[in-house]
C-alpha cells in the first residue's frame, strides 16, 4: 500500500458523478456515502487506489467511486485483487462482493485470499438474500427461509462468514452495520491500517427483497439490547443499563448472562490481539445473526507478514535479467517455443 501523504482530497472528490442505481432504501448508500467519506483520510492519490467488484448488487460499487477500479466476473474479486496486489504493491486495494458472491461461487477465491494474507481489503455486504437476481436464498439465509427458490423453506443451516474466515486463518475480521455512521468508519479505518487482508462483514439490509433483517441490530432503539461491542482489551458487557455480559461455560464455549450475577473477574475481557483464533472464533458462533445478540466489531486483528512482499521487487529483477528484447521476441515469436 502507498505510503500516506498530505492531502486536501473530500469525499466529492471519491464520488464518480455516476448514477447510483441501488433500490431506494438499500443499506449499500450508507456503506458507499461512509466509504467515500472516509477514503480522503487515507491521505493516498485516487490513482492508487482500486476497487474491485464482483457480481450482485454490490458489484456497482466500483463505478460510483472516483478510483481505478474493476467490475469482475461472478465470485473472482479476490483473485483479481490478489493478481492486482502481486504486480503493484504501492496500490491499495479494497474488494467488495456480496454474501452470494463472495460465499457461494467465489467461496474458494476468498478462502485463499484470506489464508494467504493478501494485502488487500474485502467489504462483504451481507444481506442474507440474493438481490441483483429477485430474492432466492443464500449461502447465509436462515434455515427455513421461504425464497423464490425455497418455497418450501431454506433446508441447509446458514453459513457464517466470520467463521469461515477465521477458519481460513484471516488476520483481521470485523463485523459492522450499514447505516453506524460512527462505527461502520472506525471498522474501515482498523482495516486500512492492517498490513495483510482485512475482512469486514457488514450487516446490509435490502429493503425490497429481506427488509428487517438486521433491524434488531441497526434501529438506534433496539441497537443496545441487541449488540455486543467488542474492544480490545475491555470486558464484554452490553445493554443499555451494562446489564448483561459474555462469559465462559466450564466446557469453554461463550454465553450470555446477567452481569449483576457474574463476578467481575467471570466476564470475557475481548483479546483481538490474541494469536490462537478460538476466542474470535467462540464470539462468532455466539448469538444468532436473525434474532441477536450479535459481536460488531473487530474479534481478530493480529500482525503476520502479508503474501507477496518483495515479489514485485523480484519481478523487476527478473524481467532487467531477460531484458526487454529478448522477452519480446519470446512473446511474439509464434505459436509455439522450445525451452532449452
Amino acid at each position: 500500500m502507498s505510503t500516506p501523504v498530505s492531502s486536501t482530497l473530500s469525499k466529492a472528490d471519491f464520488q464518480s458523478g455516476q448514477e447510483t442505481r441501488w433500490c431506494p432504501g438499500c443499506g449499500d448508500y450508507s456503506i458507499l456515502a461512509a466509504v467515500q467519506g472516509f477514503m480522503p483520510e487515507l491521505g493516498i492519490p485516487r490513482e492508487n487506489i482500486v476497487f474491485i467488484t464482483g457480481i450482485g448488487c454490490a458489484g456497482r460499487f466500483s463505478y460510483y467511486m472516483n478510483t481505478y477500479g474493476m467490475h469482475a466476473i461472478h465470485g473472482r474479486a479476490p483473485a483479481i485483487a490478489t493478481g492486482l496486489a502481486a504486480a503493484r504493491d504501492d496500490l491499495s486495494v479494497w474488494i467488495v462482493s456480496g454474501d452470494g458472491d463472495a460465499l457461494s461461487i467465489g467461496g474458494n477465491h476468498l478462502v485463499h485470499a484470506l489464508r494467504r494474507n493478501v494485502p488487500v481489503k474485502i467489504l462483504l455486504f451481507n444481506n442474507r438474500i440474493y438481490g441483483l437476481t429477485k430474492g432466492q436464498a443464500s449461502p447465509t439465509s436462515e434455515q427455513g427461509k421461504v425464497t423464490k427458490s425455497t418455497p418450501g423453506g431454506k433446508l441447509d443451516q446458514p453459513l457464517d462468514a466470520l467463521s469461515l474466515a477465521l477458519g481460513a486463518g484471516a488476520t483481521f475480521v470485523a463485523r459492522t452495520v450499514d447505516r453506524d455512521k460512527e462505527h461502520l468508519p472506525a471498522m474501515l479505518r482498523a482495516a486500512a491500517a492492517h498490513r495483510g487482508t482485512a475482512l469486514i462483514e457488514v450487516l446490509q439490509n435490502c429493503p425490497v427483497f429481506n427488509d428487517g433483517a438486521f433491524e434488531h441490530v441497526a434501529d438506534k432503539k433496539q441497537a443496545d439490547a441487541f449488540r455486543i461491542p467488542l474492544e480490545h482489551g475491555q470486558p464484554i458487557i452490553f445493554g443499555a443499563e451494562h446489564e448483561r455480559c459474555v462469559i465462559r461455560r466450564p466446557d469453554g464455549t461463550l454465553a450470555v448472562a446477567p452481569a449483576g450475577e457474574v463476578d467481575a473477574a467471570g466476564i470475557v475481557v475481548h483479546d483481538a490481539h490474541r494469536p490462537d483464533p478460538s476466542l474470535a472464533f467462540a464470539l462468532a458462533q455466539l448469538g444468532d445473526l436473525g434474532q441477536g445478540p450479535v459481536p460488531v466489531g473487530v474479534l481478530r486483528q493480529v500482525d503476520a507478514a502479508p503474501w507477496g512482499e518483495g515479489l514485485v521487487a523480484q519481478a523487476r529483477q527478473a524481467h532487467a535479467q531477460i531484458g526487454t528484447t529478448e522477452l519480446d521476441a519470446l512473446l511474439q515469436g509464434g505459436d509455439t517455443w522450445t525451452v532449452a
